[in-house]
């Protein structure tokens, strides 16, 4: 017979496992904000106002790195998702009579913060596809949008593509990250139709 507390841990572990799956979904496309979700994979030094605008040499406003501007909208995209998975934490445990220390409660939610951060930024996701050789899949997999004047244009990180997907699950995940892999094959131009192509009229999206 297992030890009861290790039976006690194991449900734990099985419930904040399921309750942190739930919310990834729900933070990334209910919590977060469009501009946001847009903005956390800017990279570069050019000068932009807060709004992402190229910054002119009379402009009035505050200006920044791109860079940073893609670090402080992940830096509040993550602030947002840590507090909701912090109040979930709470009130499922609670709930079930199991009070977790809050030093337990901040070391998990710091490490999964760090890590949700690092990810969404973009480039530690493409290293983790690059060394399980699913850059294919992210080239193979991406979407077409169509803004309001009928103008095709290529994405490779919003809805529909695989970057998405990767995105939203964790690398030991057995579905997108170990037994998809994209077949050779040219790359479609961005006004060409393939079947794997989205099309959409969205301008902003989360994830």
């Amino acid at each position: 017979m297992p030890h009861r507390l290790t039976t006690e841990r194991l449900a734990l572990f099985a419930t904040l496992l399921a309750t942190f799956g739930e919310l990834h979904p729900a933070c990334d496309h209910w919590v977060q904000g469009s501009k946001t979700a847009s903005r956390k994979r800017l990279y570069g030094k050019d000068l932009v106002d807060t709004d992402g605008t190229p910054a002119t040499e009379d402009s009035a406003r505050p200006t920044m790195a791109t860079s940073t501007l893609g670090r402080r909208a992940v830096a509040c995209h993550v602030a947002s998702y840590t507090a909701v998975q912090l109040a979930a934490t709470i009130g499922i445990t609670r709930a079930f009579g199991y009070r977790v220390t809050p030093a337990a409660r901040l070391a998990g939610a710091a490490i999964n913060a760090g890590t949700h951060a690092a990810i969404d930024r973009g480039a530690v996701l493409l290293w983790l596809a690059k060394t399980t050789k699913k850059t294919g899949y992210i080239e193979h997999c991406q979407a077409v949008r169509m803004d309001d004047e009928g103008t095709l244009t290529r994405e490779v990180n919003g809805p529909g593509t695989a970057w998405m997907e990767l995105d939203a699950a964790p690398p030991t995940s057995t579905e997108p990250w170990s037994t998809r892999t994209a077949p050779s094959r040219p790359k479609a131009s961005p006004r060409s139709s393939s079947p794997t192509a989205s099309v959409g009229c969205c301008r902003s999206w989360s994830g």
